[in-house]
């Protein structure tokens, strides 16, 4: 008994208080270290993609950013970037819209939501149209208008192909009518480039939709596809609620579009350097 009296000199015990292990601190993942397959669901380790940026279990492609798209289709050093430096006037004045096309440019490194220029792929030279799906969806307003018209004014004057990587979330809505008129805009100069008998290609990524889709996404000579790439005008809920039905489930899949004859085929990413140099050759090529 002594020695337990001795304990409770030092030792105070409160019956109503329940005893709880110190709480453990939960490991730290870093940001990014991981992804989750919007096809298959499943939980990937990000350098399981490898730098195409494919799902090892089902092949879902993965957006990607424009330079990472040139770093896996040009010929390594070629590219020549032209017309940079085109900054919207806001023709809306849209609240907050200027804030947000400056954290957009710093946090991209982009100007705007397409990147133009030149380059060579497998050896052809092409006037190259990138757009980026991480700057404001890629959606299309007056300075994405502006660049790819001055691509294709450009790639006219010079007799060169122009490849097109089109990704967008339709018009900008800050931009409003002027964002619209861009899809009359460019699709003249598809036409004038056309008139020269220039070849065009489009190569359609996810996701292209709303007024790309409905304009120069569409007026390629041929039009390839990533697999799985959304492609369409209006959202599916839009859609199933004006005509009144279910829709399929693959209903503005890339793979629906193959079978409905929308476009010319589907295309793996790291296929795409060479398909591309292939069918700029059988169109009257241009070799560097």
């Amino acid at each position: 008994m002594a020695l337990f009296s001795k304990k409770d000199k030092y030792i105070r015990i409160n019956p109503n208080r329940s005893v709880r292990e110190k709480p453990q601190a939960k490991p730290e993942v870093p940001d990014e270290l991981f992804s989750q397959c919007p096809g298959c669901k499943h939980t990937i380790y990000q350098k399981d993609l490898g730098s195409e940026r494919i799902c090892p279990h089902c092949n879902y492609t993965f957006r990607i950013s424009a330079q990472e798209r040139l770093a896996l289709t040009i010929d390594m050093g070629t590219f020549k970037e032209l017309f940079t430096g085109i900054e919207s006037k806001d023709p809306l004045h849209f609240p907050g819209y200027q804030k947000k096309l400056a954290t957009m440019r710093e946090k991209t490194g982009l100007d705007e939501a397409v990147v133009t220029g030149t380059a060579l792929i497998k050896g052809q030279t092409v006037a190259l149209g990138i757009m980026d799906s991480n700057f404001i969806m890629a959606s299309m307003g007056t300075v994405v208008g502006e660049k790819i018209t001055r691509l294709f004014e450009y790639a006219t004057v010079e007799k060169l192909p122009v490849v097109l990587f089109t990704a967008s979330g339709g018009a900008r809505m800050q931009e409003g009518i002027m964002s619209l008129m861009q899809m009359a805009k460019i699709s003249a100069a598809v036409k004038r480039h056309s008139n020269a008998g220039l070849f065009y290609l489009t190569i359609l990524t996810d996701p292209t939709t709303g007024g790309v889709t409905a304009s120069f996404a569409m007026e390629g000579d041929i039009i390839l596809a990533e697999p799985q790439s959304l492609v369409g005008f209006a959202g599916r809920r839009v859609i199933e609620n004006t005509v009144r039905e279910n829709l399929p489930e693959d209903f503005q899949k890339a793979e629906f579009l193959l079978e409905h004859g929308f476009v010319d085929a589907i295309v793996k990413r790291r296929d795409l350097p060479d398909t591309i140099a292939s069918l700029v050759r059988l169109h009257g090529g241009c070799p560097r």
